[in-house]
């Protein structure tokens, strides 16, 4: 799950410009109220709610014909100004013809024009607003959505170039695969070369940060090509198919991914997706990942202190326990945590994996020695995993998701359990509210691929209290 993908951001935008056209609506009104000659008040004349939802309608259609919504190409803003102005003043002129239709009468034109003035400044400031952040943020950059292109041949180019030319840092190809072994090492367009065959795509996949894989060669001529789309899909790497699409020609059926038709780059192209579809609801999630994580960070930072100076009165070495952990498809990331080992934890550990108690490639001991008593406690109460309030405010982690894993262990994992992996990891799943000590590791991705496909806002919120809950009892440690 990626959540600023192009579709995702997309509608993102345009409910929020629709927001900032009602926003002008009412401003305006506020506005002329405390003119010389007040209008009668919003409450008090009914027709101002009709010409606000016929607005909006108008102003839906408006936004997708002008295609203001479009956000993965940097253009000038001239050029981005004139289609919003264009799309804003349409949208007026389909309102007054609007009103005329449905004998809607008493409404200040006076109110009407200087609302579509103050939509454009809206809209046009959260255009700048959002060109800095989604061209220019060096942290977002470093989250880029890792492309992987199957065929260098020209549609393969069309989109790497129209990638290049959008100028946007949040795409990134890593390479294209080919069919013949002889293009290996080619340069496909700038600094994007052909970096294997395509009997090298589950090689690939296991070891490097893909997000997205791009088919942009015809399916039929791509060998085992319904078992490398089947792969990706275990995995929970969304793909992308590029025209001529001829998918009825490899047998194959998606087992957890949706399809879905999207305009990317300016192309038609088809998507199996394994991330949940409910776009709006992922929105709100990261909106409440970073609200309530930074309302954390606040109420508890008394405790935090206390916390800190108990940890530096009862054991040496560092507060932080930091470790590289796999994130969002793998992309690596430093975990925080309060310490509660000894300082030579990861030492001790080689001398202990004969009393592991856990299958599979985690390492756990239910009353391990390396552990403090003070760290004892935290762990318990989970006090210690508080730091990655720190981790969800970065966006390498959300309050609700499958548990982050070590390297070490994703390098053991089948195929079928690192599609844990297309969600960011979390704080809290089920794992953690279900007695995390005793579940073995088949049942813990069981868990976590549950999560995965059952996704929704009231699961997650569902997990939080009972995270609480288990938190208060001591039985989520």
């Amino acid at each position: 799950m990626h959540f600023w993908r192009n579709k995702k951001l997309k509608q993102t935008v345009m409910t929020l410009d629709l927001f900032l056209v009602a926003a002008g609506l009412i401003s305006a009104y506020w506005i002329k109220k405390f003119l010389p000659t007040p209008i009668q008040g919003l409450v008090v004349d009914p027709n101002y709610y009709m010409v606000l939802l016929l607005l909006l309608v108008a102003s839906f259609f408006t936004f997708h014909i002008f295609n203001t919504h479009m956000v993965y190409v940097q253009e000038r803003f001239r050029k981005k100004a004139a289609r919003i102005i264009s799309a804003n003043v349409a949208a007026l002129g389909l309102l007054i013809v609007s009103l005329y239709i449905f004998h809607i009468q008493n409404v200040s034109r006076l109110l009407l024009f200087l609302s579509c003035g103050l939509a454009i400044v809206f809209i046009l400031s959260r255009y700048l607003i959002m060109r800095r952040i989604v061209f220019r943020s060096p942290s977002l950059q470093k989250r880029a959505l890792q492309i992987l292109v199957v065929g260098s041949r020209e549609r393969a180019k069309e989109m790497i170039k129209a990638i290049d030319g959008s100028c946007n840092r949040y795409y990134k190809v890593i390479g294209c695969l080919e069919v013949s072994g002889e293009e290996v090492g080619k340069t496909v367009f700038r600094d994007v070369a052909v970096i294997g065959e395509i009997k090298d795509f589950k090689k690939i996949l296991l070891r490097q940060v893909v997000d997205e894989v791009i088919f942009a060669l015809p399916l039929n001529i791509i060998p085992n090509v319904a078992a490398h789309i089947a792969f990706a899909e275990e995995l929970g790497v969304e793909i992308r198919i590029m025209p001529n699409w001829q998918i009825q020609t490899i047998m194959f059926t998606p087992e957890t991914a949706s399809i879905s038709f999207e305009d990317f780059m300016g192309m038609p192209t088809l998507i199996l997706a394994s991330s949940p579809p409910d776009d709006f609801g992922l929105l709100v999630k990261a909106i409440m990942d970073f609200t309530l994580s930074l309302a954390g960070v606040i109420i508890l930072s008394p405790l935090f202190l206390i916390i800190i100076l108990a940890i530096k009165a009862t054991s040496k070495g560092p507060v932080f326990f930091k470790q590289v952990r796999s994130g969002l498809n793998g992309r690596h990331f430093e975990v925080y945590k309060f310490t509660t080992m000894v300082e030579n934890a990861e030492e001790l550990k080689a001398q202990l994996k004969a009393a592991n108690e856990m299958d599979g490639p985690v390492f756990k001991i239910k009353d391990d020695p390396r552990v403090t008593p003070l760290g004892s406690f935290l762990r318990k109460t989970s006090l210690d995993e508080l730091p990655q309030l720190f981790n969800v405010l970065k966006g390498e982690m959300s309050l609700v998701g499958p548990r982050p894993p070590l390297p070490s262990e994703v390098k053991k994992y089948r195929p079928s359990q690192r599609r844990r992996l297309s969600m960011k990891p979390g704080i809290t799943c089920f794992w953690q509210v279900m007695g995390r000590n005793n579940i073995n590791f088949e049942q813990w991705m069981k868990l976590d691929l549950e999560y995965i496909d059952t996704w929704s806002l009231w699961l997650d919120c569902k997990l939080l209290i009972l995270t609480v809950r288990a938190v208060v009892k001591g039985t989520g440690h």
